[in-house]
C-alpha cells in the first residue's frame, strides 16, 4: 500500500469519507441503537485493522 506521503490531498480526502462511509453503515444498519464509548472505539479499531490488511 502507498505510504500517507504518496497519496494526494484528493485520495487522502476519498479514504476518509469511505471509511466515515463505513461507519455510518455499522451504525445504521446494525440491530443496536446505543453503543458505549468501548463498543464504539472496537469498531474503530476493526476498521482499522482491516485496512492495514489490505
Amino acid at each position: 500500500m502507498e505510504g500517507m506521503q504518496d497519496m494526494t490531498e484528493k485520495e487522502m480526502q476519498s479514504v476518509k469519507m469511505s471509511t466515515l462511509y463505513e461507519l455510518r453503515l455499522i451504525f445504521t444498519q446494525g440491530e443496536k441503537k446505543e453503543y458505549t464509548t468501548e463498543e464504539i472505539v472496537e469498531l474503530l479499531d476493526k476498521i482499522a485493522t482491516a485496512k492495514d490488511q489490505k
